[in-house]
């Protein structure tokens, strides 16, 4: 079995994370955001994972030939030379998707983080006998969004509606897909978008199903979804697979930590914080809400809360990070030093305090 992940823009949401690398290697729960989608793919029997990419290919494949024989999966790239939207990668990918076997393929969203629940979603397919399925979730504010519409029972999508002024419903596409090969059939190769042209066309012929994503769900290509993905993931893990989160006097609530990761005495941490491979957090510090990366030191009694801190940044004694700070890599706090909110890139070293969300360059 096969499947496509739309890796696809510069992260420019992301950004300073993605000046250092692409958005699917910026690491998400202390391992790269696309790595949890390929672990999911190859542990319900996917052998082979095109990565539709726009931009940077050498450096993904770098980094993911490791994995290519740690996890024994084969990870291509499908790399597109002008703007092809959320369809028109499938037709670039074509001749990589198609096999003799016939079987469907999945495509996912590269900025989706969930359960994951494919196994599940090829069983619904088989049983609906329709050619394309796909994962919705439901949000409590669906007039963002564009809104599926679809048969309780059945789950035969009936048509969808574009961020809808009137509540029609709450269930959104999720970014899951399972897909007959037929279905490329329907795509030209030119910009083109899945939701908006190919899917309708399907759903007006009683083809497309729609199965409730169970579980949480969340479009991590933001920081304010990034933080709030970050907490749902670490409640789910605390339900599934709980020894892999910290324990300890010095821990409140779900805490990721790296085996490689030291903590000094006297400190607080969590809730829903994750802290990546040799960080060195200093005795007295407070930690909440946020992501520390890689290589990262936190001197002593500094205090850090809804914040993402980039890979070998330092933050000084007493500084008080907080408000959606994001500290791209490389990045210096001096001591004492407040940000609130401030977006820094990297390379740099902050010597005055931030006192109203800005970016600095």
């Amino acid at each position: 079995m096969k499947a496509l992940i739309l890796v696809g823009g510069f992260g420019t949401r992301l950004r300073p994370l993605t000046l250092s690398v692409p958005k699917p290697l910026v690491d998400f729960a202390n391992k790269p955001m696309i790595l949890h989608q390929i672990e999911a793919l190859k542990a319900i029997g996917v052998s082979e994972v095109v990565l539709a990419i726009n931009y940077q290919p050498e450096i993904m494949l770098n980094f993911l030939k490791d994995f290519e024989s740690k996890l024994g999966i084969k990870i291509t790239c499908s790399q597109e030379t002008e703007p092809l939207g959320t369809a028109g990668p499938l037709a670039l990918a074509r001749d990589k998707l198609l096999d003799d076997s016939g079987e469907p393929f999945f495509v996912l969203n590269g900025d989706v983080i969930s359960n994951y629940p494919l196994k599940e979603m090829i069983e619904f397919h088989e049983a609906h006998g329709g050619e394309a399925s796909i994962m919705v979730t439901e949000v409590d504010e669906p007039s963002k969004y564009g809104v599926v519409i679809m048969e309780e029972s059945t789950g035969r999508v009936e048509k969808f509606v574009e961020k809808p002024k009137l509540f029609v419903g709450n269930k959104i596409n999720a970014g899951i897909y399972l897909l007959n090969p037929s279905v490329l059939d329907r795509i030209q190769l030119r910009l083109t978008s899945i939701e908006k042209e190919v899917f309708p066309k399907i759903a007006a012929e009683n083809q497309l199903y729609a199965m409730v994503l169970p579980g949480f769900w969340m479009d991590i290509g933001q920081p304010r979804d990034y933080i709030t993905g970050l907490k749902l993931y670490l409640d789910s893990t605390r339900k599934k697979s709980s020894e892999k989160l910290a324990t300890g006097p010095h821990i409140v609530g779900n805490v990721l930590v790296h085996d490689t990761a030291k903590i000094g005495e006297g400190c607080l941490i969590g809730p829903d914080v994750a802290i990546g491979p040799g960080c060195v957090v200093e005795s007295g510090v407070r930690l909440s809400c946020c992501t520390v990366m890689r290589g990262v030191r936190i001197k002593k009694h500094a205090c850090i809360s809804s914040s993402i801190i980039g890979w070998h940044s330092t933050v000084g004694q007493w500084a008080r990070v907080e408000n959606m700070t994001i500290l791209g890599e490389d990045v210096h706090v001096g001591d004492e030093i407040y940000s609130n909110g401030g977006v820094v890139l990297p390379h740099k070293e902050i010597k005055s305090s931030i006192w109203k969300p800005e970016s600095v360059m």
